[in-house]
């Protein structure tokens, strides 16, 4: 499924136009600008033959629907948005190749902020696809992208109808579910987080649904040693991706 869409923000267009695997269609950027991050930008998009667009403040807040675009919006081609049949492609793929998988579920997370933290994340942790709710969740957008700093415009992203369907045939392949639980009974340091992980994060304040929940092989929480009683979601979804990651270092040879 490809779909347009525009990302504003000095640091996210300066990271598309580094990447070789993004499609940039058109960069809309603000005339007689003094601003040289801006000119760099522009001088970046002609080298790469990309159409560049003049526009006034006004114009670019209109295209992206950000207000604060810093002078410059990229319009972009996105081929990494999947359907629930391209997440099983994907799935099998990687299974078929030997590579343990490593998604992200997260169970509604509805600030937009949150989601583009966690998608930079999971990008530098090496996640296969971050799997969201179609609706009731945060999607892509304007600042999502610019959050997530080039990673939503490189990591397969997938809305679903139903979480709690898509982890019951994800288990079928036997992918370990692990979801996160400031009531879990197993810490995240000493839980059997298995070799394929299918990590499932809570919403901001109420945390996983109950059949979200049901779904999971393990429920894990956090160490909180301070007065604070719970995470941001990025922050522990940093924290679970992490620990997969350096389990796995572990048992490399």
């Amino acid at each position: 499924m490809s779909k347009q869409r525009y990302i504003a923000g000095l640091r996210a267009v300066e990271q598309l136009l580094g990447s070789a695997g993004v499609e940039v269609r058109r960069l809309y950027a603000e005339y007689q600008t003094a601003n040289p991050r801006v000119e760099a930008i522009i001088a970046a998009a002609r080298e790469r033959g990309v159409e560049i667009q003049p526009a006034n403040r006004a114009r670019l807040s209109q295209i992206s629907g950000e207000s604060r675009h810093q002078g410059v919006v990229a319009e972009v081609s996105r081929s990494t948005v999947l359907d629930e049949a391209g997440l099983r492609s994907l799935v099998e793929s990687r299974l078929e190749e030997g590579a343990p998988l490593l998604l992200l579920l997260l169970d509604g997370v509805q600030d937009p902020h949150n989601l583009g933290a966690c998608m930079r994340t999971a990008d530098a942790a090496g996640v296969d696809a971050v799997i969201v709710p179609r609706r009731g969740a945060a999607g892509l957008g304007p600042t999502v992208s610019k959050v997530a700093a080039g990673a939503a415009e490189q990591l397969p992203f997938v809305p679903v109808a139903n979480i709690g369907k898509t982890l019951d045939w994800l288990g079928d392949y036997g992918i370990r579910r692990v979801g996160t639980s400031d009531q879990a009974a197993s810490g995240l340091f000493e839980a059997d987080l298995g070799e394929s992980v299918a990590l499932v994060m809570g919403r901001e304040e109420t945390g996983l649904s109950a059949p979200v929940a049901s779904r999971c092989d393990v429920l894990v929480s956090l160490p909180m040693q301070g007065v604070v009683a719970s995470l941001n979601v990025s922050v522990a979804t940093g924290i679970c991706l992490y620990e997969i990651q350096r389990r796995r270092a572990a048992k490399a040879p």
